[in-house]
């Protein structure tokens, strides 16, 4: 079988999409997220699927990548990474629940949340997204397709404008390595991230 046709056309897809991200709502993002380090205040990260492993990305790349050299690290909290404590909430609660019971009592008005869903329509995102605005802190929401609920909730917009799971997922990891490697640049004083 000869697949040439479609990766040419996958690969197309994505440089299109690429070239029509808001270097804006990435830059604010960026401030948002230094900004918060600067106080010490904590960054929450969550996603289903997909997106579960992308949260943890990013913060094995914040918290590991970039706070190894500088004074004041980032300080990432994944809300999708104790499986213990999401099958118990699931379990007991409900899993639309698992994300937002976390937040509970530990919550601060600055800390900030960044909610990871595709569609931008997950209700355990959602909820959780509703519980942080409620509570004063900022959202930085990644979403693909038509951006969904997050799109309108957040208070920055890192949106994948394409009707595919794949390169959504795809376009969420370059704002995780763009957005790391810039801070890698100008908080580390290294232009290359080492192996």
């Amino acid at each position: 079988m000869n697949y040439i046709k479609d990766i040419e056309q996958y690969i197309a897809l994505e440089i299109e999409i690429l070239k029509q991200l808001d270097a804006e709502q990435i830059n604010a993002a960026l401030n948002l997220l230094d900004e918060t380090r600067q106080h010490k205040g904590r960054i929450y990260i969550c996603g289903n699927g997909g997106s579960a492993a992308t949260a943890s990305h990013f913060q094995n790349d914040f918290n590991k990548g970039v706070s190894e050299y500088i004074d004041v690290p980032f300080r990432f909290h994944c809300l999708n990474d104790n499986m213990a404590t999401i099958m118990a909430i699931a379990n007991d609660i409900g899993y639309e629940e698992v994300f937002r019971f976390q937040l509970r009592n530990n919550l601060e008005e600055n800390d900030v949340l960044i909610a990871i869903s595709g569609s931008g329509n997950s209700p355990n995102i959602i909820h959780a997204v509703e519980y942080a605005k409620e509570h004063g802190c900022k959202i930085i929401g990644l979403t693909g397709f038509s951006g969904g609920k997050l799109k309108e909730m957040a208070d920055i917009s890192l949106h994948a404008p394409v009707n595919s799971m794949q390169v959504t997922e795809d376009i969420h990891m370059t704002f995780d390595h763009l957005m790391m490697s810039i801070f890698y640049k100008h908080l580390c004083g290294q232009d290359h991230l080492k192996g």
